[in-house]
């Protein structure tokens, strides 16, 4: 069971735009690898959803982790392999307020 939840929230910066078709798909192969190997390390990911509103980001993604450790281990990582310089973010890591129901 993993009880860290990590809530991270993004919006493409100009920079992102700015880059050639084949640069993006770099960058993003760079960013899946790292998302590929927290999920072999034990995180689950939720899902990645667009978000309307008036807040700051486009998009959030929903992780779990098995702990705070990896799911810093997970951001290190992505800003190592060049994120920030692609997207303006937030983040937020959370612990389970109450325990999880038992699955059926």
């Amino acid at each position: 069971m993993n009880d860290v939840v990590w809530l991270h929230h993004s919006l493409p910066r100009t920079a992102w735009f700015e880059l050639t078709p084949e640069e993006q798909a770099r960058r993003e192969e760079a960013f899946r690898a790292q998302r590929e190997l927290s999920l072999r390390q034990g995180a689950s990911r939720q899902g990645r959803f667009h978000v309307r509103g008036q807040g700051d980001y486009s998009h959030v993604e929903i992780w779990y982790f098995p702990s705070a450790e990896h799911a810093f281990d997970h951001w290190s990582r992505l800003v190592a392999a060049g994120y920030t310089a692609c997207f303006e973010f937030s983040n937020q890591v959370g612990t389970a307020a109450e325990p999880a129901a038992p699955s059926a």
